[in-house]
């Protein structure tokens, strides 16, 4: 079996405060793109998993100790699954970019082997393991009001964006260290995301509250985010997650497109791609 594993962009990141389990609590709107890593998983006879990653951010994960094998050993010791899989997975998602790719690989492997019914309690366990995004996975576009409540946004625009990862991997743990400031709570603001245009002038009026933390230990990512949006087409520039990957929302692909190939020649050797909603 093939599976598409979908990247999320954070387009807006508040910081609430600390809950009792000393995790930080967020809200953010967030939507899926089609920036996606490849996943083949079958069944075998063996005794043992058989993880296979390949593609150019391959060698960046840890082949002995991933999110894949936590959710087999889990699942096991739960007693849902019997069987040994092999899993090879194309990893096209850039790590340490705040783009979600271990989660969404997980979220994707879940949804194949229970067929999208899987329990909440199951999911608690699984997040525990792989990071408190792993939700996000289950919704196209949506609006986090905390880390276990998510509310489906229905009506689902279409947003095009770039995306740049400077030489500079983020480590979730050291940014969220260095949060000193938070943001009060907001709800779910329905008449702000009728339409696209004033889904758009919200968003572009909100922020990534872990940014200017971010900026402040890699200059680069200032510097990139200023240059993405001054480029044509651009409503706004953001940085997703806890970084490194920056991106911009452009009004077409073609305006997209065209900022990407302007800004590969400032920075060749930073990786660059187009993306869209899924």
């Amino acid at each position: 079996m093939s599976l598409s594993s979908y990247a999320k962009i954070n387009l807006t990141l508040k910081i609430n405060y600390k809950n009792k389990n000393n995790l930080h609590e967020i809200q953010s709107y967030f939507c899926l793109i089609d920036l996606a890593d490849k996943i083949k998983i079958k069944k075998i006879k063996k005794k043992k998993d058989k993880i296979l990653f390949k593609g150019p951010f391959a060698k960046l994960v840890n082949k002995s100790n991933n999110s894949i094998l936590s959710l087999f050993t889990l699942l096991r010791r739960l007693g849902l699954i019997s069987n040994f899989y092999s899993v090879t997975i194309v990893k096209n998602i850039p790590v340490f970019a705040g783009l979600g790719g271990g989660a969404a690989n997980v979220a994707t492997i879940l949804k194949y082997l229970f067929k999208r019914k899987i329990r909440r309690s199951l999911l608690n366990q699984v997040e525990d393991r792989v990071g408190s995004d792993l939700k996000l996975f289950f919704y196209n576009q949506g609006f986090m009001k905390n880390l276990g409540l998510i509310t489906n946004i229905k009506k689902k625009h279409k947003l095009f964006f770039l995306l740049i990862q400077p030489s500079v991997k983020c480590s979730t743990k050291e940014i969220y260290a260095r949060v000193k400031n938070y943001s009060k709570k907001k709800r779910l603001e329905e008449n702000r995301i009728k339409t696209q245009s004033k889904f758009i002038s919200y968003l572009s009026k909100n922020s990534n509250d872990l940014q200017s933390i971010v900026e402040k230990k890699y200059p680069i990512i200032k510097e990139l985010l200023i240059n993405i949006g001054n480029e044509k087409g651009c409503y706004f520039s953001r940085m997703t997650g806890s970084g490194s990957v920056c991106y911009g929302l452009f009004n077409n692909q073609i305006k997209a497109k065209k900022a990407l190939n302007n800004l590969k020649i400032k920075y060749p050797k930073f990786w660059l791609s187009v993306a869209k909603t899924v």
